[in-house]
């Protein structure tokens, strides 16, 4: 490839890159069915009729924006787990699994927030599409309250669906009310879910 040819590749790339973080941004302030393609364009800095030359409709641009947010929610859980040492308590890995979640979805979530909010809001079609994204994430979250039961950190009657279910949404809920600065930090919240869920409430 001529040194022309790859720096108009190298331009297309930053343009395309422009276009998902923009609409990343609008897709999480306005929502999907009030986001207009005018309106990721101008959040881009560029012209309506340029974003055609990457992408051929909203939908298209709502997807590769909801697999982004999901590829780099779940590679932040993983490796952030993973680094982990051998000798680490299945409650210290499930600690550390919800505050990367948080981490990722509070600190850096353009991507990761426009999923959480308006997954209920799409086309059918790119949900059905979606969903098999979001079990393969859904399936970590099972493994480690799995491995958490099997090694009897975990009650044996403790129902995993639920547990699963009220842990992840108790942590994509917090999009709504949590401020960057404000009284709550994504440790204090991480450590809330950890002991509501190991310890229960009880005094």
């Amino acid at each position: 490839m001529s040194s022309v040819a790859r720096a108009e590749a190298s331009k297309s790339e930053v343009s395309r890159q422009r276009i998902l973080d923009a609409a990343a941004k609008t897709f999480r302030d306005k929502g999907y069915v009030a986001t207009r393609l005018q309106d990721i364009a101008e959040a881009a800095g560029l012209r309506a009729g340029s974003i055609y030359y990457h992408f051929a409709s909203k939908e298209q641009i709502l997807e590769a924006v909801f697999e982004i947010g999901t590829r780099r929610l779940r590679g932040s859980v993983s490796d952030a787990v993973d680094a982990l040492p051998a000798s680490a308590t299945h409650r210290e890995r499930i600690f550390t699994a919800a505050h990367s979640h948080l981490s990722t979805l509070l600190a850096q979530g353009d991507y990761t927030s426009a999923n959480i909010r308006n997954f209920g809001q799409i086309p059918e079609e790119i949900q059905i599409r979606h969903r098999e994204q979001r079990r393969v994430y859904e399936q970590d979250w099972r493994d480690l309250l799995e491995n958490a039961r099997a090694a009897g950190e975990i009650h044996a009657d403790a129902d995993l669906r639920v547990l699963r279910l009220f842990l992840l949404g108790g942590l994509n809920w917090a999009i709504e009310w949590y401020r960057e600065g404000g009284p709550v930090g994504i440790d204090a919240i991480a450590e809330t879910c950890c002991r509501s869920l190991f310890d229960g409430i009880a005094g």
